[in-house]
């Protein structure tokens, strides 16, 4: 027997006694009893970032922030939201310290932006300190602000301690004339690295800006790509575009085709950076709204929030991988799930983005879509373009596929007339609590629960606030049951025009899973 074979032997002899000993005397946990599972705690710092509201002299907007109560959350803390100048802001670039996980990353440009930003305050040329648009003052109560014009500017917010859970920004707009004339709303998000916008286009009548905002200390470099019914199209413009720190940037899409696409699905992608980004949609004749962000591919969707009165309601949907997707469309109504009538399935080649004329699906009742795989499971992404109206008189919305809520979802900018919230539970019945915050200028908060039958839609006048002044928030929190996806829809009166946004409610991933640990020095002694 050679010297490796004992020595083999004599490790895997060794191997065995410990294995053997860690079998019999298993590590203690604390109190003896079942390791305890990971605790949601309230996340203690949030970005968001608005894009550019309009080009419009005559558009005039709105903003306003609302932060839910949160148990556990900080009794401290404070939220800004201040313009995207390209100046930092208070505290932003000063040591490093952001809410990215690759702030450590940049520390010498950081150095490099702290001289210069100290070399215009000395010559005059620039100040530290933005002015913010607006600053809440309390969790609970909306605060609000406005601008009008061309002029007003992409806004980069931040929330900590006992502002960052939740933290909801709504911006609205309303412009009287002019292409995109109507009612454009956005929920402000969180930056991000990969976004696909399906429901863009670039043809005849039709300006669609992608606006590209970096919240951070340094230049992020982006890539944008289109995809259209045969597959990419190309250009080389949309390559490496680079967004200065604390700005932002509009890219007109036709730019980067020579070939007007009624159907496009937009891919953006961060090579550095991060960056916040939504698609403004802007049609001669159907009015226009703010296109954000699908939900990540997935090979089951939901489109909450179709409004009841809905004259034309169309599907684009896109795979991004190399395989075809065979999807079953149905809309999730009042009664519950059924197919629509020529539209039972839709098939998606790889690559190529596709589109559906659903018409006036909904037929005078709420509705909800809901798209799963009618074979083997394929990711896909997918948005509706919503019109209401006739003639001369139609207005446009968007709703992409977008997460469920899991325990908590808001909606900032609620009147006390024309807003409709949606409700939909795919697979099992849920039951919801919707409470209705302060108005901003006063009110007191209302709150009711809500049963959501399985596969249908439920579409909701919520509460409004005893002695209501200003806009309130809506906070829905899923109380059991099945997942639940959700919608906002606000109208307003316009000269005859249906104007309205709407806004999905995704989870607002205000808690973060943090695990129990404990220190245990004695395993070293055994």
């Amino acid at each position: 027997m050679n010297r490796t074979t004992l020595s083999l032997i004599t490790g895997v002899t060794a191997l065995a006694a410990v294995t053997g000993f860690a079998a019999l005397n298993p590590p203690d946990t604390p109190g003896g009893g079942p390791v305890e599972a990971a605790a949601q705690l309230p996340v203690e710092r949030t970005t968001l970032v608005c894009p550019t509201p309009s080009s419009s002299d005559i558009a005039d907007t709105s903003y306003t922030s609302f932060t839910p109560v949160t148990q556990g959350a900080s009794s401290t803390g404070k939220a800004r939201l201040r313009p995207a100048t390209g100046k930092p802001a208070d505290g932003d670039g000063k040591d490093g310290s952001k809410d990215s996980e690759d702030s450590k990353d940049g520390d010498a440009q950081n150095e490099e932006n702290t001289e210069e930003n100290e070399e215009n305050e000395k010559s005059g040329d620039g100040e530290r300190a933005v002015e913010p648009v607006l600053e809440p003052k309390e969790p609970g109560s909306p605060a609000t602000g406005d601008t009008s014009g061309a002029d007003a500017p992409a806004l980069i917010g931040t929330a900590e301690g006992k502002f960052a859970p939740g933290w909801t920004m709504q911006q609205t707009t309303e412009v009287a004339v002019g292409a995109g004339r109507g009612l454009l709303g956005i929920t402000c998000a969180a930056p991000d690295t990969q976004f696909w916008f399906p429901g863009a286009s670039t043809a005849s009548g039709r300006s669609d800006y992608v606006h590209l905002t970096n919240p951070d200390d340094s230049a992020a470099v982006v890539d944008i790509e289109l995809y259209g019914k045969d597959g990419p199209v190309a250009s080389d413009t949309g390559e490496g575009i680079t967004i200065p720190p604390y700005s932002s940037e509009p890219v007109l899409l036709s730019t980067l085709t020579d070939a007007p696409q009624e159907d496009l699905t937009v891919q953006v992608s961060v090579r550095s950076g991060r960056v916040g980004a939504a698609v403004q949609a802007l049609d001669d004749k159907l009015g226009g709204d703010w296109l954000t962000a699908s939900a990540d591919p997935a090979s089951d969707l939901v489109l909450p929030g179709i409004p009841k009165d809905a004259t034309s309601v169309r599907l684009v949907v896109f795979t991004p991988g190399d395989t075809d997707a065979d999807l079953k469309v149905q809309l999730a109504t009042p009664t519950g799930l059924i197919t629509p009538a020529g539209n039972a399935t839709v098939r998606v080649k790889a690559g190529m983005t596709t589109a559906v004329d659903l018409g006036a699906i909904t037929r005078g009742e709420a509705g909800s879509l809901v798209l799963t795989p009618a074979s083997r499971p394929v990711p896909v992404v997918a948005a509706l373009r919503v019109v209401r109206g006739e003639g001369d008189k139609q207005e446009t919305a968007f709703i992409p596929a977008t997460r469920p809520l899991e325990r908590r979802a808001t909606s900032a900018d609620n009147r006390a007339k024309g807003s409709t919230l949606s409700l939909t539970a795919p697979k099992a019945a849920a039951r919801v609590k919707v409470t209705a915050s302060a108005g901003s200028e006063g009110g007191t908060p209302a709150s009711k629960t809500y049963t959501i039958k399985a596969g249908s839609t439920q579409d909701i006048a919520p509460p409004v606030p005893s002695g209501l002044k200003g806009p309130y928030a809506l906070t829905v929190e899923r109380l059991s049951g099945g997942p639940v996806h959700g919608a906002r829809t606000l109208e307003v009166a316009a000269g005859g025009v249906p104007a309205f946004t709407i806004q999905t409610l995704p989870d607002d991933r205000g808690t973060v899973a943090v695990p129990r640990a404990e220190q245990d020095l004695s395993v070293l002694q055994k």
